[in-house]
């Protein structure tokens, strides 16, 4: 019988992209760790992944923006596992703050969860994967990489920008070890979170007015296409991005 794939999905536990990506990848039969910065969410998500699908899924505590604790993770990740065949990068964190009400703290804050915690994350798995002559890694960008007005504010669109370059250099780097690195850019993703901020009529403004399909996305549909990246049938796509935003910020 051959072995579950691997695959550690960060910020695993909430309500969005990351649950929505940890289910699909049980649902495609890996093994799926689960990592967030909050280890309660973290491993009651786990449990109930456990229950629904009859077998063990772990959880870890993990902060991306510290590299130690990466590393700390990620090494104890494969001792328990043996392997990381999957890593989604899908941590992020935004600051919709004008530039001249940016604190420094407001930047590194950004900067370190969207782009340097994939960086610490890939630096922890490459290794591994490189060893193993194989490995699939898809990180989270966003279309705020390559719009151009200020909604998401100049640290994450700076921050998701660079995820798009380390993307395609890492890929261009590990390809010759049968290593795939993709991204993904999604845009406006619906979750509940967000109702905190958006009042009703946003959602179904937005809806109408900006996507072509007339519809808000959902985390399933990022989820889709990051199972796609991971699967066999994507087995030539690598150094891409994939926008899922509806048609409001098309990209080539």
């Amino acid at each position: 019988m051959t072995e579950p794939k691997v695959a550690v999905v960060t910020a695993a536990a909430g309500a969005g992209i990351g649950g929505a990506v940890a289910r699909r990848l049980a649902d495609d039969g890996y093994q799926v760790v689960v990592t967030d910065k909050h280890a309660q969410r973290s491993e009651e998500f786990a449990i109930a992944l456990s229950e629904t699908y009859g077998r063990e899924f772990t959880s870890w505590e993990l902060d991306v923006a510290d590299p130690d604790s990466v590393d700390t993770v990620f090494t104890a990740i494969i001792d328990r596992h043996s392997k990381i065949d999957l890593l989604v990068n899908n941590a992020g964190f935004s600051v919709s703050k004008p530039i001249v009400e940016l604190s420094v703290d407001d930047w590194r804050r950004c900067v370190d969860i969207d782009l340097n915690g994939t960086f610490y994350c890939m630096r922890a798995v490459l290794p591994h994967m490189i060893g193993r002559e194989t490995g699939n890694i898809v990180n989270l960008s966003s279309t705020a990489a390559w719009e151009s007005i200020p909604d998401h504010g100049a640290p994450y669109s700076a921050a998701k920008s660079g995820v798009l370059a380390l993307t395609r250099v890492a890929a261009s780097e590990v390809g010759q070890h049968n290593i795939r690195v993709n991204a993904v850019a999604p845009g406006l993703i619906y979750n509940d979170f967000l109702k905190k901020i958006y009042p009703d009529e946003f959602f179904e403004g937005f809806a109408n007015r900006r996507t072509f399909l007339g519809r808000l996305g959902q985390p399933d549909d990022v989820a889709n296409v990051i199972a796609f990246l991971a699967s066999d049938q994507a087995s030539y796509v690598t150094g891409e991005v994939y926008g899922v935003s509806g048609g409001t910020a098309p990209h080539a």
